[in-house]
This record gives C-alpha cells, sequence and structure tokens, in this order.
C-alpha cells in the first residue's frame, strides 16, 4: 500500500505528530472545509496585516498586541462556532501559523475558494 493510499483510509489526527510542514498542511487544511471558518481566517489575516503596518508606522507596540488579538479571534470564533473544532494552535502551534499564512497566500492566488 502507498502513502496516498494509507492516508485515505487512515487520514492524520490532530494528536499525529507531523514531521515536516508539507505532512502536516493537508491535516491543516482538513481543518478548514467550513466556508465561513476560512473567510474569518482570511479577514483576521488582513486585520494582522493592517495592525503590523500600524505598528510600523507608529513605533506603538500596543498595536503588535492587537495583531496578535485580532488574528487568534477571528479563527477561534470560525472554528469554535462554524468548523466547531479545535484549533491546530493547541497541538501544532508553530505549523498552524505557517499553515495561516500558506492558506492565506493560497485564498489570495485563487488556488483555495472563498
Amino acid at each position: 500500500m502507498n502513502q496516498g493510499e494509507r492516508e485515505k483510509r487512515d487520514p492524520p489526527s490532530a494528536t499525529q505528530t507531523f514531521e515536516r510542514f508539507a505532512d502536516f498542511y493537508p491535516f491543516y487544511l482538513g481543518e478548514h472545509r467550513n466556508v465561513t471558518c476560512r473567510r474569518l481566517h482570511f479577514v483576521g489575516s488582513w486585520g494582522v496585516i493592517a495592525f503590523l503596518v500600524t505598528f510600523a508606522l507608529t513605533g506603538n507596540a500596543w498595536w503588535l498586541l492587537a495583531a496578535l488579538v485580532c488574528g487568534y479571534a477571528f479563527a477561534w470564533v470560525g472554528h469554535f462556532f462554524f468548523e466547531k473544532n479545535r484549533p491546530a494552535t493547541f497541538r501544532h502551534p508553530i505549523y498552524s501559523l505557517m499553515g495561516d499564512w500558506v492558506m492565506f497566500r493560497d485564498i489570495c492566488v485563487g488556488r483555495i475558494k472563498l
């Protein structure tokens, strides 16, 4: 049985350890099937960008906190109320953050629909 057949039979779980981001990203996308959840992630990511630009222009560190709160608030509302799952951030924080920005890019270039 090859890797693809194994993944179809045994999809990755939230408790699985991922050795590479390339292995994690399909799991991450599976945790974002709900379009409202993806839209909330997308809006939150734009908010993060806006707050980081504001920080860069003003030098006021409170904008960094605003960026952090904005990104997580939108994402977690999407997960808890629409996707009805536990965000991957809790078990895979670095890969999850990377996944947020790869999904954001994939939405921007049209690979993932909103």
